[in-house]
């Protein structure tokens, strides 16, 4: 029998009451590998599944990015595909302005039929870790999400030749670099224009817009939350909005790591700090290198950055972003102001001094993403983890901490996980580790046309 909550459906009849022609509501849950997915209910479904939750079968949690069920990971057959409850997140019911009809929607966590929290769903496993961090070492961390993207042509990208999109108010299309170039938002402006007049719809906190270092990627900037599991939450909900105005402007919105070979990938950066229970920023400091709370933060996260890779760069495409002066690093590395290592100290006042972690690509899972720097912040604070000397210069020419560059080395570092382990636990790294290993051997058995490019009359 599932569990009853009394009266946590008020927020949601509330929203109802106040929202009376919306008639679907999206239930969405993110998968393991970042995957938006859920159920559609009409208006009289929506306070039962708040009261009571809303049945979902196991195997959806251990789906590869296709959707397939990965039955190596025990939880599929062997759990007799069972029921688990998606449970509603608080302040989550926004309405959907995109949508052709009034609709809203609500994300969700998984949990056991008798409310305890699975150990597979991506936003329990962050909430487990910053929970850590607040009873152990009456710490707050404090975080914000940096997504970077592609606009594409719609036509051209699901024909599997993508291209930027032409501009929004003339007939060009973007060709070259142009870093920063204000001409780029400009040509894409009543796509903007909705994308934050959406935001602010759903109270997402997007700042600073810029045009990024490729014809036609973009950055968004999403404003610092003393809860980084509700940042993760905007990060989700921003992807959604993306993807969904791009759309309604004829366009396609991409967050692939590396969907063109000659220009550089997209990022999801994180900035991240701690805060004392007072709200104070236990980083701050006029010089980094005499604040021993963030350096020994620093080096836990490099101690963690080899086996959290396959969280940082989850998919097969994940890896062609590392490449040497590309802005992506390769290799775990720190530095002060410097934008060629892996864990940088940006510019800025004493008091906002914090760390942005770089190697995560806007592919990969927040939640996860998150939890596992978060693991590697609380190891190296307890353990006190030396960082070692910051980067001066072009980290790309200096030797430093080697982290796995493909796929499978990034599967087996995190088979071998010691640190992630402590904070996930065991059941999540086999299942997760299995996952992805079942979905590399997918991905790479099958040719491509690359394949018969190179070896067809070769070999």
């Amino acid at each position: 029998m599932s569990v009853v909550f009394p009266h946590r459906d008020a927020e949601a009849r509330a929203f109802i009451e106040a929202n009376p022609d919306i008639q679907s509501f999206h239930l969405v849950w993110t998968d393991l590998c970042g995957v938006a997915r859920g159920k559609v209910l009409r208006a009289d479904e929506v306070a039962p599944a708040w009261r009571d939750g809303r049945f979902m079968p196991i195997s959806a949690l251990v789906l590869d990015v296709t959707g397939q069920d990965v039955p190596e990971t025990g939880l599929v057959f062997d759990e007799g595909d069972r029921d688990l409850l998606m449970w509603p997140i608080p302040g989550t019911m926004k309405r959907m302005p995109w949508a052709a009809e009034p609709s809203a929607q609500y994300l969700t966590t998984v949990h056991e039929l008798d409310g305890t929290p699975h150990y597979a769903d991506p936003r329990n496993a962050l909430d487990k870790i910053v929970t850590r961090f607040k009873e152990e070492l009456k710490m707050t961390p404090v975080g914000a999400v940096e997504l970077e993207f592609f606009l594409m042509d719609r036509k051209a990208a699901l024909e599997g030749r993508p291209q930027a999109p032409q501009s929004l108010i003339n007939e060009s299309r973007p060709m070259h670099y142009q870093a920063y170039y204000l001409q780029d938002l400009e040509d894409y402006g009543p796509f903007f224009r909705d994308l934050y007049a959406y935001c602010d719809a759903q109270g997402l906190p997007a700042k600073t817009l810029i045009s990024e270092y490729a014809p036609g990627q973009m950055e968004i900037v999403l404003r610092h939350r003393a809860d980084v599991v509700k940042a993760c939450d905007e990060a989700i909900m921003l992807k959604r909005l993306i993807k969904a105005t791009a759309e309604q402007h004829g366009m396609a919105a991409t967050f692939m790591a590396k969907p063109y070979s000659e220009w550089t990938g997209s990022g999801m950066h994180i900035h991240i700090s701690l805060a004392d229970e007072q709200g104070h920023n236990l980083f701050a400091a006029e010089d980094p290198m005499q604040n021993e709370l963030l350096l020994h933060a620093i080096g836990g996260m490099k101690a963690a950055m080899a086996e959290s890779m396959l969280i940082f760069a989850p998919n097969a495409n994940s890896y062609r972003r590392f490449r040497r002066n590309s802005y992506a690093p390769v290799s775990a590395s720190w530095g002060i102001n410097n934008r060629t290592v892996s864990l940088r100290i940006p510019a800025g006042p004493p008091q906002g001094c914090h760390i942005e972690h770089r190697p995560s690509g806007a592919d990969a899972n927040p939640y996860l993403v998150m939890g596992a720097i978060l693991a590697g912040m609380h190891h190296g604070i307890t353990e006190k983890v030396e960082p070692g000397n910051p980067v001066v210069g072009n980290g790309y020419e200096r030797r430093a901490k080697y982290i796995p560059g493909n796929w499978y080395d990034a599967v087996d570092a995190f088979w071998r996980a010691s640190i992630l382990k402590e904070y996930f636990g065991k059941e999540f790294v086999d299942t997760y580790c299995t996952l992805k290993e079942v979905e590399a051997d997918r991905f790479y058995a099958e040719p491509i046309a690359r394949d018969f490019e190179w070896y067809l009359r070769t070999v």
